[in-house]
């Protein structure tokens, strides 16, 4: 097996996205597809954060949890994969670490992979706040999400980080009004999830009683 359970062939095109996916819902998936089918990409990796810094202060399932529920939230869709990666890393978790773990790995394997972090726009302007984001775009290129005509410009790229322009690559996605806080919510109380989040993963969020004291 290759990067991330991956086998080498299959990193070739590399689509990542990250975060804390707590749970993961409808929207982690319709981001990974936008990637999947816009840029050709062979495979995406989900890939839930182990200590994730940004959200220090903030209520957060176990990781052990929420790599389950990543799981299970793609069992279905054989173009994706969920990783354990930053899991098994101790310590806070940098994207940076994690691209560059990516791509030594596969480069050992089958060469220099081609790679895309997959982000929304929001996590876009968050970027300059980010542990090394010039050594971030320098591993893989930005598939960043955004509603046709919202897209930056290449001056205003620039000023979030120096170069970012020519390492950004637009998903046309349809803004969507999810809340993941919500969404918890809602699966706490035995409330209907419909088509939000997976039903193994709500099953699961229940059974384990993740979100028994969820924010209202």
């Amino acid at each position: 097996m290759g990067v991330g359970g991956l086998s080498a062939p299959a990193a070739a095109r590399l689509g990542v996205l990250g975060g804390t996916f707590d749970p993961p819902h409808r929207m982690h998936l319709a981001l990974a597809r936008a990637a999947m089918d816009q840029l050709r990409l062979t495979r995406v990796l989900f890939v839930p954060a182990g200590d994730p810094w940004r959200k220090a202060g903030a209520r957060v399932s176990p990781a052990a949890d929420r790599l389950a529920m990543t799981r299970l939230a793609v069992a279905a869709e054989p173009d994706f994969a969920g990783s354990d990666m930053e899991l098994r890393r101790a310590g806070p978790t940098y994207t940076r670490d994690t691209l560059a773990a990516l791509r030594a790995q596969a480069s050992a394997a089958a060469g220099p992979p081609a790679l895309w972090f997959i982000v929304g726009s929001d996590a876009l302007a968050d970027l300059p706040n980010w542990r090394e984001p010039e050594r971030i775009i320098a591993l893989a290129r930005l598939a960043v999400a955004a509603r046709p005509g919202a897209e930056l410009d290449p001056a205003a790229l620039d000023a979030i980080v120096p170069g970012l322009s020519a390492r950004v690559d637009w998903l046309a996605l349809d803004a969507d009004a999810l809340s993941a806080t919500v969404l918890r919510g809602r699966i706490a109380g035995g409330e209907p999830v419909g088509d939000d989040a997976d039903a193994a993963v709500v099953e699961y969020a229940r059974r384990r009683g993740l979100y028994a004291e969820s924010d209202p």
